[in-house]
């Protein structure tokens, strides 16, 4: 009876056993199923909130198209691509804001042309980058601050290994850790600022919003109908007024732009300043390029995306970058 009663015990626990195992086993592959089903919700909606925000670049684009074909010759803020917008779709909402990027100083203009590096034209550049980063009273920059991240991103754009007065080449970046180089070509994004010697994390926040990178271009454009009060140093250090003066310059703007870069250029304020005929060639009323700000939301996933586009009459705006922030 005691071995019956011995193989009765040892039956029952290994039947125990095999349940307490098979409740576990299916424990785990509950919730591995249940983390499977939300890991497949989140991309399913990941992946809508992206093409919400493709959509919306897609719209731009032809938005631009019309822009270009009615009033290429002058573009202002008073015109309707300039106002924010927020639409309602399915599960969300899209929101998209353009920025017209000849309303910023193009740090690919440092680079210049091979030929203009040297000659009055392209030290202008570099004089009025200088005057800008002074006016802009970023925090705690002196004019020799100024200097090193002036040359610094011209050593920084241009091709060859000379170091400027106060620049640096891949020599200086080679120290660092982790030790990289320089990019030695036009810039293609905002974000290499960070890597050129001589700026400081302090900076960005007001050095920003006055500087964009245009992809593959190196010219100096600046639209004198979309400036606004904030980026009033850029306008002072381009012409030598003081940051009073370009301030209220920009309010006195009239109502619907200059309607010529001409009649800027004949303002009273403005042709008391003399300007030199480089420093006259950066003006004008009208833009191709424009940088989409989008952020698309779809139930508890967000996308947000920039655009950096080049807008002509002929066909829908052509996008030369995208830069994917992440989703939330």
């Amino acid at each position: 009876m005691k071995r019956h009663a011995n193989q009765r015990g040892v039956a029952l626990l290994i039947v125990m056993m095999i349940v307490a195992l098979v409740t576990i086993i299916a424990t785990q592959m509950g919730t591995r199923l249940q983390l499977q089903i939300q890991r497949t919700a989140n991309l399913k909606e990941n992946t809508q909130a992206y093409w919400y925000a493709m959509g919306a670049e897609a719209f731009a684009r032809q938005s631009l198209k019309k822009l270009m074909e009615e009033t290429a010759d002058k573009i202002t803020l008073q015109q309707p691509w300039a106002q924010e917008f927020a639409y309602p779709v399915e599960g969300g909402t899209i929101e998209a804001k353009l920025e017209d990027m000849s309303s910023c100083f193009n740090l690919n203009a440092l680079a210049g042309d091979v030929q203009v590096r040297a000659t009055e034209q392209g030290n202008a550049v570099m004089d009025g980058f200088h005057r800008m980063l002074t006016t802009a009273q970023l925090d705690d920059m002196s004019s020799y601050d100024a200097d090193v991240l002036r040359d610094s991103l011209a050593d920084w754009l241009d091709e060859d290994s000379q170091m400027r007065p106060y620049g640096a080449e891949d020599s200086e970046y080679e120290s660092r850790q982790p030790p990289y180089l320089a990019a030695n070509a036009l810039m293609t994004a905002q974000s290499e600022l960070r890597l050129v010697n001589g700026m400081k994390p302090a900076w960005i926040k007001r050095l920003l919003p006055l500087v964009c990178v245009i992809p593959q271009v190196n010219e100096l454009v600046i639209n004198v109908n979309t400036l606004n009060e904030q980026k009033a140093p850029l306008l002072a250090g381009l012409t030598g007024m003081s940051l009073a003066q370009a301030q209220n310059m920009i309010s006195a703007r009239p109502a619907e732009g200059w309607q010529t870069a001409q009649d800027f250029l004949q303002d009273p304020a403005i042709a008391a300043l003399e300007l030199n005929e480089t420093q006259r060639s950066w003006f004008s009323v009208t833009t191709e390029h424009f940088l989409l700000h989008t952020k698309a939301r779809y139930n508890a996933a967000s996308f947000t995306m920039t655009s950096v586009l080049k807008a002509s009459a002929s066909e829908p705006a052509q996008v030369l970058r995208r830069e994917f922030l992440g989703v939330d």
